[in-house]
């Protein structure tokens, strides 16, 4: 595909609010990419209680999604996936932009996420996009053999003003 065409997918690409019935194709996405696949509960539930939940639409075509939780100045990202056939053009970081730009828009000072260290594609995104490791979960992952660790990286949104 040439870069013509990808840049004026990813300029097609919205984020818009994700809806009750974009859940079975959002699960469908979640459990094409991991292993140990979020709920169709847990989605339903995170609409519920009023996390941003986001997806990108390319011409109607759910290309992924973001969702995060805000409150007490901290903005904590629980969930983002792209297509395996969207990945690679800017959906991810087009998707992190928006929780981010909503997180400071509601007044967080402070955005944490978990990543797998074995997810060195996510870990590059997120380092690139100024996150920093703040800490280690251990055995937090589910994994194949026993449990994966989790890298805990922050990035500070807001400075409090005195």
């Amino acid at each position: 595909m040439s870069s013509v065409k990808q840049e004026m997918e990813f300029a097609a690409g919205e984020i818009r609010p994700m809806h009750e019935l974009d859940v079975p194709v959002i699960v469908a996405i979640e459990r094409a990419a991991y292993q140990f696949p979020w709920s169709e509960g847990i989605f339903r539930d995170c609409l519920r209680v009023g996390y941003v939940c986001r997806v990108v639409d390319v011409g109607g075509d759910p290309a992924g999604y973001g969702i995060m939780s805000v409150g007490a100045g901290e903005a904590h990202i629980l969930n983002v996936c792209i297509r395996d056939e969207y990945r690679g053009r800017g959906f991810a970081r087009k998707v992190l932009l928006h929780l981010l730009e909503r997180a400071c828009a509601s007044g967080m000072r402070e955005a944490f996420l978990e990543v797998r260290p074995s997810n060195t594609a996510a870990a590059r995104l997120y380092h690139s996009m100024g996150f920093e490791q703040v800490g280690m979960r251990r055995g937090y992952y589910q994994a194949t053999v026993g449990r994966e660790d989790a890298a805990v990286l922050r990035q500070v949104l807001a400075q409090d003003v005195k």
